[in-house]
């Protein structure tokens, strides 16, 4: 995405991946495995729309704290919120695999069918995500008044926003202590969506078990792989020389300790699952966690995660002068996101497959990941389309309001 300046040929090629990975979902949905379609469809859905969600929580966050260090960063992590609208579609669409995608749908649930039934669990988290999604357009709205106040509007989006800002030109306290306002909101409404999710769709699918800090975890997880989006599509813009866009090195290192900081946020939540069984001495608890870390296949796979996503980059991240190099952080916050997809995995695998001797991993579950890609690639591309001065003046220009 580092070309922003040739969107066409960029969007053929994201719209292209896309439909790639929608023709061998539906194909392997119809006349190959439903099964395995429908779970790495949800799989997907829940990393692209946690990247989404993840980056647009850096602007919300940066604009409430009033850091103005963040502005080209800032500008960039809302390019995401356009991923928003997709992601509402996919989850409404999700509702079609109900069979596949809920193990315990012909499960004694043991007095849980109040709370686990599919009209009611879709209806709570179609009603969070548009709550969630809503906030965030909204901020990005008022956000966008005074970018484009200090940047001026060259795309067809942003004249049009322009054109009736000059019309009935807005009080700027009012939009600025909006912004702040659906920024708050948006902060708040990510921590229990993201919770009510990660609750429903992930931890459900083993109904018997349940954690507390499940929710927190989810959430943080988000953060971490959404700041990670946020630093490779920084940087690929930064490096490209086909657009105005310059991040600072403070700048970069900034951002980096962020991401460093969520690194150990998350191996903490990681690892207070297991703190939590040990230290209440719940034996019950333990069969979900032995079956993901201990248990073959899935103990490689967890093995790989840790290492991947704590160990390597806590090792690396303590060097300042790596933050400082885009280059490096691609290439670290590729593996991390990987990492993460695997975590996503390795959560809802053993749910789905029990009793088996090798990872059911393979060339379906790659092939939906490139197709929400896709989605998200040309969500973020159309972005800098409708307003291309994001990249094509230099980011520093445009202040936090």
């Amino acid at each position: 995405m580092a070309n922003i300046k040739k969107p066409p040929q960029l969007m053929k090629i994201f719209y292209g991946l896309a439909a790639i990975g929608a023709l061998i979902f539906i194909t392997v949905a119809l006349i190959g495995n439903p099964a395995r379609a429908w779970q790495a469809y949800l799989l997907n859905f829940l990393f692209f729309s946690a990247i989404a969600q993840g980056a647009v929580l850096f602007s919300a966050l940066m604009h409430t704290v009033k850091a103005r260090w963040s502005a080209p960063l800032a500008n960039v992590a809302e390019s995401f919120a356009a991923f928003f609208p997709i992601s509402l579609a996919l989850f409404v669409i999700l509702f079609l695999g109900q069979q596949h995608v809920f193990p315990w749908l012909h499960e004694d649930l043991h007095g849980k069918e109040v709370w686990l039934n599919v009209p009611f669990l879709f209806g709570r988290d179609l009603a969070g995500l548009i709550l969630l999604y809503g906030f965030g357009l909204a901020f990005l709205y008022h956000r966008l008044y005074f970018t484009l106040k200090d940047l001026g509007a060259s795309g067809p989006v942003g004249r049009r926003l322009q054109a009736r800002w000059d019309r009935r030109p807005p009080d700027e306290e009012r939009m600025a202590a909006r912004a702040t306002v659906f920024g708050i909101l948006y902060l708040l409404a990510f921590a229990l969506v993201l919770s009510l999710v990660g609750y429903d769709l992930v931890m459900a699918a083993d109904p018997h078990w349940f954690s507390t800090l499940f929710g927190a975890y989810s959430f943080v997880k988000a953060i971490y792989i959404g700041f990670g989006a946020l630093i490779v599509l920084s940087a690929l813009l930064h490096m490209s020389e086909n657009n105005g866009y310059h991040v600072e090195e403070n700048q970069f290192h900034d951002i980096g300790k962020l991401f460093f900081a969520f690194c150990l946020v998350w191996a903490d939540f990681f690892y207070a699952q297991f703190v939590v069984i040990w230290y209440g001495n719940i034996p019950e608890e333990t069969a979900y966690i032995i079956e993901r870390t201990m248990a073959a296949p899935w103990d490689k796979l967890a093995w790989t995660i840790f290492i991947g996503c704590f160990v390597a980059p806590f090792l690396i991240l303590i060097n300042r002068r790596i933050k400082m190099i885009p280059r490096a952080m691609v290439v670290i916050c590729l593996a991390v996101m990987a990492g993460i997809w695997l975590e996503h995995y390795l959560l809802l695998g053993p749910a789905f497959n029990h009793h088996i001797h090798h990872l059911p991993l393979g060339w379906v579950e790659i092939a939906v990941a490139v197709g929400f890609f896709g989605l998200l690639a040309a969500a973020v591309t159309g972005y800098f389309k409708q307003f291309p001065e994001l990249i094509e003046a230099n980011g520093l220009k445009t202040e936090d309001v």
